[in-house]
């Protein structure tokens, strides 16, 4: 197991790199925004829980697999573009429908948790992050180096709910203002919809 030095200098670099402006926080935004901080938080759940694939990939040596080969590794980013997109091209086609309205019953908020883990579940970044990320606070000389990346990751996961939590709480509250004016629901959708395109051609832009 990790010692608890390890495990508190684990926890302040994640916080940082969760904080720092990336792809998952930017769509939990995005959506708390758009539908409000229930489908906020529930997107950020499946972020975190996307991040469960990312770990036992790294800890199966999966993810070095990927990265060896240029075929899988494009293959994983198409998949992950083309389902920003769909995501974006919904949003976009909605018109304000996506957006809370009074008195409506709330979406399933097992549907925006799917919808986050598979955004985040194709994304091969993260999964090489986690590669690259988790190793480096791994000792051997404290026992399984597997079973130690798997408490790091569930440690990173943990403060990831705790962040896109109060992420999603924030953003949801500034639009339950804006939503307040009826005619903000379709540029709130709008916004959300060019959010998960720009990030869909972001990924396809990026090096391997």
């Amino acid at each position: 197991m990790p010692t608890l030095d390890t495990l508190l200098a684990f926890l302040g670099i994640s916080v940082l790199i969760t904080l720092a402006p990336g792809p998952d926080n930017l769509m939990v935004i995005g959506q708390s925004l758009a539908r409000g901080r229930r489908a906020g938080l529930a997107f950020g759940l499946g972020c975190a829980a996307g991040c469960l694939t990312h770990i036992a990939w790294a800890t199966l040596g999966v993810a070095a697999l990927i990265r060896a080969s240029a075929g899988l590794f494009a293959a994983f980013k198409l998949a992950g573009a083309a389902w920003l997109v769909w995501l974006g091209i919904q949003a976009l086609r909605s018109g304000g429908a996506l957006s809370p309205a009074a008195g409506s019953p709330p979406r399933p908020w097992q549907r925006d948790v799917a919808r986050g883990f598979v955004a985040n579940a194709l994304n091969p970044k993260v999964g090489l992050f986690f590669l690259a990320f988790l190793p480096q606070f791994a000792d051997p000389a404290l026992g399984s180096v597997s079973l130690q990346m798997l408490v790091l990751g569930l440690v990173f996961i943990a403060q990831t709910v705790v962040i896109f939590g109060s992420m999603a709480f924030a953003a949801g509250h500034i639009g339950r203002l804006l939503a307040r004016r009826p005619r903000l629901g379709p540029w709130l959708d709008r916004l959300c919809g060019v959010l998960f395109i720009g990030l869909a051609v972001r990924l396809m832009r990026s090096e391997g």
